[in-house]
């Protein structure tokens, strides 16, 4: 167990939060923590990044094999940060029990992959898979705050989320899943962690169905609304010169 690594990541987490406190002093401390979250986000999904496609083995055929120095490396980065941000979540009281739960879980399963020493190469792979959506995640609220969200980028950042979430995190996670379950070297309590993990991206993938269809049908029945003022202003136009010839 890589102690010193992780409570130096969490250090590290904490430092930049202070660091965003001083240096944006009239945003909120939800801001500041977000902007950790985002720097989190872009860190980690280059850093599995490179664990997953570079360094190997390959997760999808490697599962319940020995953590490599890499592995740990990144988990124990991974795992610093989730200690600083379920700790300002329970400071905070800002996030609910689905997404506590997430954190929970991330934590137990990062924390039995350092521990037993194993299994970091699909851990890996479900932090890059997870974390790859996150900074659009972030993105998307920063938009909200700054009066940007309601644009074409609002639009894009949704769309390209959702794609994401559904392809990535459920579809590729699917087969991550599968293949987890099926090593014969992967211990039982890391497939119950993967368990407990893939029904928590079907959780989420079921209110962003929703968020997608709620959406898509507020835009569908505004472009109807418009698309129908458009022609009574173009009728009322030719009723005018009508009259006027």
């Amino acid at each position: 167990m890589p102690v010193l690594e992780v409570t130096c990541s969490l250090i590290g987490w904490l430092c930049l939060y202070l660091l965003f406190c001083c240096t944006f002093t009239k945003r909120t401390p939800e801001w500041n923590c977000r902007l950790v979250t985002l720097s989190h986000g872009i860190l980690i999904v280059l850093l599995t990044a490179y664990v997953v496609f570079v360094d190997g083995p390959w997760p999808f055929t490697h599962a319940g094999t020995e953590n490599t120095e890499m592995q740990t490396f990144a988990l124990a980065i991974c795992l610093g940060y989730f200690f600083f941000d379920i700790g300002w979540c329970v400071c905070y009281r800002t996030e609910g029990p689905v997404m506590m739960a997430h954190h929970a879980a991330s934590i137990t399963g990062i924390l039995l992959a350092l521990f037993m020493g194993e299994s970091g190469c699909e851990t890996c792979g479900v932090i890059f898979g997870s974390e790859l959506t996150n900074p659009l995640l972030q993105t998307r609220w920063f938009l909200r705050q700054l009066g940007l969200y309601d644009s074409l980028l609002g639009d894009a950042v949704d769309l390209l989320f959702i794609v994401l979430f559904a392809t990535v995190r459920v579809g590729v996670g699917t087969v991550m899943f599968y293949c987890e379950l099926t090593s014969p070297r992967t211990s039982l309590i890391m497939k119950l962690g993967g368990v407990a993990m893939y029904g928590l991206a079907w959780v989420f993938m079921v209110d962003i169905a929703r968020f997608g269809y709620k959406k898509s049908r507020a835009k569908y029945k505004k472009w109807m609304e418009n698309h129908k003022l458009k022609e009574n202003n173009t009728q009322k136009v030719d009723g005018h010169l009508d009259k006027s010839d």
